[in-house]
């Protein structure tokens, strides 16, 4: 899957620009007009997960929205740089190569951690609403295992494309989707088959799989003060939703806001919902 082949069919295409920022090619998206909200997805998503939240904010804000390293259209510089700490700063590069003087961040799930290491080292006191934020490691073994397995199989062009043709098909894109707790639409489900069928997409997701540690940001937690507001899908599969809980006991500034039936793409499934909290969040943080 090309890079034109994917504008032309992508959520907002005509809003699609590019900009080679060491040591990455961006895939930028942006709309509207105000202050600047940038929006960050989690790992294995894209700008495409915000096509909905985008239309609303961009209402009367200036909206920006890109594709993490290797996701999406973004391509990697470099395989080496797709930790947290690494990827903050190659974001933190963007964000100042563009000049973007950011009001607050908008984050899922991984994209939460990556906006929490980016603002925690700015000047200025910039809010973060994330939803269902993932700031915590897997649990036992598989906090052992999982980024072992995501190693191996990044280097293995073999059982990258089993694993690619495995996860494809449109009825295994609608069982990955179920383990989410959400229920998305069929345009929503076509455009993550989309994504699934990129090589360069799978690789840049099993690179971060692989490098992606939380330990330094979960230590650090208790001295960020950072705002953070956490919106959370009680139906949530992925990130349980006490592990976000307990996540923001931790934090100094930060509140929790539960949502009934919802899954780990509440932003998917409820964008308007989701915009006018963010909307909440910047009339608190005046």
């Amino acid at each position: 899957m090309g890079v034109a082949e994917t504008l032309t069919a992508w959520p907002h295409a005509e809003h699609s620009r590019f900009a080679d920022v060491r040591p990455h090619h961006w895939h930028i998206q942006e709309m509207g007009q105000g202050e600047t909200v940038l929006l960050l997805h989690g790992a294995s998503g894209s700008t495409h997960s915000w096509r909905d939240v985008m239309s609303n904010l961009a209402q009367d804000h200036h909206v920006v929205a890109i594709d993490l390293p290797g996701h999406g259209q973004t391509r990697l510089g470099s395989r080496h740089r797709s930790s947290l700490p690494l990827m903050a700063q190659d974001v933190q590069a963007l964000i100042e190569h563009e000049g973007w003087q950011l009001r607050a961040i908008l984050a899922h799930s991984a994209g939460g951690a990556l906006a929490l290491r980016i603002l925690q080292k700015s000047e200025r006191r910039i809010p973060l609403l994330a939803v269902n934020p993932a700031l915590t490691p897997f649990k036992g073994l598989a906090g052992v295992l999982f980024p072992i397995a995501a190693r191996v199989v990044a280097l293995s062009p073999i059982m990258a494309r089993m694993i690619k043709r495995k996860m494809s098909g449109p009825g295994q894109v609608v069982s990955l989707m179920e383990t989410t707790g959400s229920k998305i639409s069929p345009e929503g489900l076509n455009l993550y088959a989309k994504l699934f069928r990129s090589d360069a997409h799978l690789d840049g997701t099993l690179l971060m799989m692989a490098q992606w540690k939380l330990d330094g940001l979960v230590a650090d937690l208790p001295d960020i003060t950072v705002p953070c507001t956490f919106l959370i899908g009680e139906n949530d599969k992925a990130v349980p939703p006490q592990s976000v809980r307990e996540s923001a006991e931790k934090l100094r500034d930060a509140t929790v806001q539960p949502f009934e039936g919802y899954g780990h793409l509440l932003h998917e499934e409820a964008p308007d919902l989701v915009a006018d909290q963010l909307r909440d969040v910047l009339r608190r943080y005046t």
